[in-house]
């Protein structure tokens, strides 16, 4: 009988990947540069950022944050990710999305050095991961994966959905379900009856912005559940995309919301900052 789900502590699992990082670094004869640029003044970004930097500054690495107004033009923006492309001292390079709506975010991503990408965002590295030669694996898909090993969730085999299609989770982290021999189903608006095809699978990846939308007897008994969502609910609290409340008592393991994967895109940011910084310098 179904007793309520393991609940995957991603606080914890990120501050110990943060541990390992630090580690590294002392070892090291360089400290990785990691540099931010943030355009505006958006409060949410602001936050994102500033905790960005404060956990790089916490591993060792030089961190940098750029801020520019928000009526930057887009030539003056590539300009600025053009020095820091040619700065030695810069092993990472992040521009803070979203961006302005006058700005093209696809060309100020392509303008980035694939090699200092640490967001993954980069044609060339999306390329890379859906060969199946991962060079700089987006931040959140790579925590996803960490937090399913964590939790020792078999993935050979499994029959895992994920909900979204987007190219920063739904996208990259099918690609590395598919490379751990997973069988994948993208499910997305047009998919047809999403409960039943959820309720076939043993993992379940909601990445979709719609509070509380997948709901308990969606849930195969048993199932692994990873909420990527970040929503506010009714009551002004925040709530992912898995109404945790009827899920719990379903799944066999689960990510909380906030508290689950939200740590881990920050501490994967800096695992991609650290393995830019080995490649480029050795």
């Amino acid at each position: 009988m179904q007793r309520g789900a393991h609940i995957i502590d991603g606080k914890a699992v990120a501050a110990r990947l943060r541990i390992k990082i630090a580690e590294k670094v002392q070892a090291l004869p360089y400290r990785p540069g990691l540099t931010v640029v943030l355009v505006g003044e958006d409060p949410a970004s602001t936050v994102y950022v500033r905790n960005k930097e404060r956990a790089a500054h916490e591993v060792g690495f030089e961190s940098n944050t750029i801020r520019l107004p928000v009526d930057t033009s887009q030539s003056a923006l590539h300009a600025c990710i053009t020095q820091l492309n040619e700065d030695p001292g810069v092993d990472g390079i992040l521009v803070q999305l979203p961006l302005p709506s006058h700005i093209d975010a696809g060309l100020i991503v392509r303008a980035i050095d694939p090699l200092k990408d640490v967001d993954g965002f980069h044609p060339e590295n999306v390329a890379a991961l859906a060969l199946g030669m991962p060079r700089l694996v987006p931040c959140t898909p790579r925590g996803i994966l960490l937090l399913l090993r964590e939790a020792e969730v078999p993935l050979r085999g499994a029959r895992a959905i994920v909900l979204g299609r987007s190219n920063i989770v739904g996208r990259p982290v099918a690609s590395l379900l598919l490379a751990a021999d997973a069988t994948v189903t993208i499910a997305h608006s047009r998919t047809r009856d999403i409960a039943s095809e959820c309720r076939r699978c043993d993992i379940l990846i909601a990445a979709i912005g719609r509070a509380e939308f997948v709901r308990g007897d969606w849930i195969a008994p048993g199932a692994t559940v990873i909420d990527v969502g970040i929503n506010r609910g009714t009551h002004g609290g925040l709530v992912g995309d898995v109404a945790f409340g009827e899920a719990v008592s379903v799944a066999g393991v689960i990510t909380p919301v906030p508290g689950g994967v939200g740590p881990m895109t920050i501490a994967c940011l800096l695992e991609n900052t650290l393995i830019a910084a080995a490649a480029r310098r050795g």
